[in-house]
């Protein structure tokens, strides 16, 4: 059998033996947890009855796509280069984050080391995520003098990049050298699981940890405001006067976004083409970003992103531009201020 890299719903990735769309039971449940029993799909004291679905081949072999399809799971799978990825599909992802409470997020910073949303539970919070290829990159000191003269209040932010590669990100982290916590997201769960499509986004979340802000654009200061039309004091002033004094704004109205299963299997794809990328495998991630950016248009993380993943200029390339243009004359697609 031949190796095949299962990238997971948490981004994390796994080799498993494999022959074509089949894979070896057991590597499998060691990647993901899932044990075929009996009584149907099991993790822990979960289980999710097959009701007569056939994952399994004679020889003890599972199918992927049916084990997947089992588990409200979507696939992107590439055999001819040994890589697959795994997103929930849009009825999972719903049920996941339906009772409001904030999704997990256990991440790692540039240098490899866990960072965890999680950790600030029990803060009112602010996830804010930006990328490398985004005029972004250049508001981590922004966002650093936000959190400095609201410390007082208990606010916690939170920053996460957008990125196919840490390296990518790591020049303006260094340059900011921010005291907050600073994750990159190569696998894009943080876009996934918050339903973010652009960046700069910024998530509020409560004491609690309910979401009582859903994803907004916020720039962090004003160095682009004559492309982002989008003034940084709409959104801190707003910050402020949740930190001090509890007061919501008018966008905290509603929950997180739901996403069609187009939407979260376009995840899937780029994160097989993420991985083909690191690896130097540049045509074979062209087509599962061509994939990707079929199913979602107008998400910029899938776009913008690809473009720089891929080595275009997501700044001033003919690419980018083409879409920009495209994107703007269409309203703006996913680009809601805070208000």
């Amino acid at each position: 059998m031949e190796t095949l890299t299962l990238i997971d719903v948490d981004g994390s990735a796994h080799d498993v033996r494999a022959d074509g769309t089949y894979v070896d039971a057991a590597d499998l449940t060691a990647a993901t947890g899932w044990d075929l029993k009996p009584v149907g799909l099991c993790r822990g004291d979960v289980c999710v009855p097959l009701f007569g679905k056939v994952v399994a081949a004679d020889d003890g072999r599972i199918d992927l796509a049916a084990w997947a399809a089992a588990l409200g799971l979507l696939l992107a799978h590439d055999p001819a280069e040994g890589v697959a990825a795994l997103a929930p599909s849009a009825a999972a992802r719903q049920q996941d984050v339906a009772d409001g409470r904030a999704p997990s997020l256990a991440l790692r910073d540039v240098d490899g080391h866990p960072v965890s949303f999680d950790e600030q539970s029990g803060h009112k919070r602010v996830l804010v995520t930006w990328a490398s290829w985004c005029g972004c990159r250049h508001e981590l000191a922004g966002w650093q003098k936000l959190q400095d003269e609201l410390a007082d209040t208990g606010l916690r932010i939170f920053s996460v990049a957008l990125d196919a590669d840490p390296e990518d990100s790591r020049p303006w982290i260094e340059a900011a050298s921010p005291s907050y916590p600073v994750a990159v997201d190569t696998a894009h769960v943080t876009a996934e699981r918050y339903g973010i499509t652009n960046v700069p986004s910024v998530v509020w979340v409560d004491e609690d940890d309910r979401v009582v802000k859903p994803p907004t654009i916020a720039p962090g200061d004003d160095q682009f405001v004559d492309y982002t039309l989008i003034p940084s004091e709409q959104h801190h002033d707003l910050l402020r006067a949740w930190a001090r004094d509890g007061v919501l704004p008018e966008s905290a109205a509603g929950a997180l976004p739901e996403r069609t299963d187009d939407e979260q299997r376009a995840l899937a794809e780029r994160r097989v083409a993420a991985y083909l990328q690191r690896g130097g495998r540049t045509e074979a991630a062209k087509a599962h970003l061509a994939a990707a950016q079929d199913l979602a248009p107008w998400d910029w993380t899938v776009r913008r992103g690809g473009i720089m993943m891929t080595g275009g200029d997501p700044f001033l390339g003919e690419e980018f531009t083409s879409f920009w243009e495209e994107w703007d004359a269409s309203g703006r697609p996913g680009y809601t201020p805070t208000t």
